[in-house]
């Protein structure tokens, strides 16, 4: 009987694997669906603007300001930045308030696949699927689907909503610094005010716009921008 049940158990995970690789590998390649974080905004009452766009339909600026903001290893590492991660276990011990080492690739994982917290199971799912998406996406792909599914601001989803509702102009136009207050208010979007910018978001804006400047010249970061 009980060889029988580990039977089950096995080929139930084996099942549950290659449904969760082909959806992995489908998403090379198609636009993802509604995300848990998604619905439950619009559950909450905040409403739902989302516009999916191609890479190529969002700014250079916009691309190269949350990698300036978010993760500047993230041409060069494989989903995780190791360092970053120890400088934050560090902190946490120490202060109350805790300190993330997400990257944009753990943040793309996260949003498209599972749901907001800080539970060791989803931190647990968002490194299983963080790993397959490193190994089956590009790093543009990766860039071009975080850009499509992140929260902007309150109800906003993606770069083209952002744009739309910040500026009333398309993704591919936004500035330099326009792309910077956006990527400025990703550590909390329904707090903070872009446009009229907040003095939070001028002063992390400008200091965005600095680390953009610095790593315009790294050639691993421009391949990602075009």
């Amino acid at each position: 009987m009980l060889k029988k049940v580990l039977r089950l158990v096995v080929r139930g995970a084996m099942v549950l694997f290659v449904i969760q690789l082909a959806y992995v590998i489908l998403l090379r390649w198609v636009n993802p669906p509604l995300t848990f974080t998604q619905v439950g905004n619009w559950l909450e009452g905040h409403g739902l603007r989302r516009d999916y766009v191609a890479g190529n339909e969002i700014s250079p600026h916009l691309k190269l300001a949350v990698i300036a903001a978010e993760d500047q290893l993230f041409a060069e590492h494989n989903g995780f930045d190791w360092g970053s991660i120890q400088k934050a276990m560090q902190y946490n011990k120490k202060k109350k308030r805790v300190r993330g080492a997400s990257t944009i690739s753990q943040q793309t994982a996260k949003n498209v696949f599972l749901w907001q917290g800080r539970s060791w199971l989803r931190k647990g799912l968002e490194v299983y699927f963080t790993f397959m998406i490193e190994l089956l996406w590009s790093k543009e792909r990766i860039l071009e689907v975080y850009l499509n599914v992140i929260e902007m601001g309150v109800g906003t989803f993606g770069a083209e909503a952002a744009a739309q509702h910040y500026f009333h102009k398309p993704a591919a136009r936004l500035t330099r610094m326009e792309a910077a207050r956006i990527a400025a208010c990703l550590p909390n979007p329904k707090k903070y005010k872009v446009n009229p910018a907040s003095p939070y978001i001028t002063r992390r804006g400008n200091w965005i716009v600095g680390q953009m400047n610095n790593l315009q010249g790294d050639e691993a970061v421009s391949a990602l921008l075009k």
